[in-house]
């Protein structure tokens, strides 16, 4: 595919502070931004190297990535926010009205939430993930019109306050880096949520993503339960 720089500005448009933040964290003296290679627009080329950044769903992003990783080796950066504050401004006069801390906290197998979208991809060569593991403020306005979410507020910008961790996975073994040190092996889901303190479902993506990736095999069952056996 042949590169071709795109003119100044495209593809910014709507990009959270989040997105572009981490894009300039991990590029390099060189790098080019927002380039075209073939139908797509990519964020960061290095020389033959394509880096893209995905804040939200994989489900988005997951054709264009088999469609790259047959001509280039691609790096594909996710952030996952271990902590965030909400700031709350007036929709009319942009003032300040409130902060607070969330308490939902990210952890690096919410990773696993997305690669269920396409766990047998991780197997290619050419595709490596890196978790930006980060603390966050996200600013929103009240008093929006709810929507069909339910919301009473619209998310204005999420930008970075901190990076906690930077997580590089490279191949399918990588990814057993997020099994608990404690889990038997072979072991169950219900071993693996017990071990991990999650629940039941999240350790279903997990193996199903590790199975699909090579990483673990099924080798029978325990009672009613499936037992999987790292590889």
């Amino acid at each position: 595919m042949e590169l071709e720089v795109e003119e100044k500005g495209i593809n910014l448009l709507n990009e959270y502070s989040l997105h572009s933040l981490i894009k300039h964290l991990y590029s390099l003296p060189g790098d080019r931004f927002e380039v075209r290679v073939g139908t797509y627009i990519i964020d960061v080329v290095r020389g033959d190297i394509l880096i893209e950044i995905q804040t939200r769903s994989f489900s988005s992003i997951r054709d264009k990535l088999r469609t790259l990783v047959k001509t280039h080796e691609v790096r594909l950066i996710h952030p996952i926010i271990v902590q965030k504050w909400v700031v709350y401004v007036d929709k009319d006069t942009g003032k300040k009205l409130g902060k607070r801390k969330s308490p939902r906290k990210g952890k690096p197998i919410d990773l696993f939430r997305e690669l269920i979208r396409m766990p047998g991809l991780v197997k290619h060569p050419n595709l490596s993930i890196i978790l930006y593991m980060v603390q966050a403020e996200e600013t929103r306005i009240r008093g929006v019109k709810k929507g069909w979410r339910g919301r009473g507020y619209k998310i204005l910008d999420r930008r970075i306050i901190g990076v906690d961790e930077v997580i590089s996975l490279n191949h399918p073994g990588d990814y057993l880096r997020f099994l608990p040190d404690g889990l038997d092996n072979p072991f169950t889901n219900k071993m693996l949520a017990h071990e991990a303190d999650i629940r039941i479902r999240e350790a279903g993506w997990i193996t199903y993503c590790l199975k699909k990736m090579g990483a673990i095999q099924e080798v029978g069952k325990r009672g009613r339960e499936l037992l999987f056996r790292i590889t």
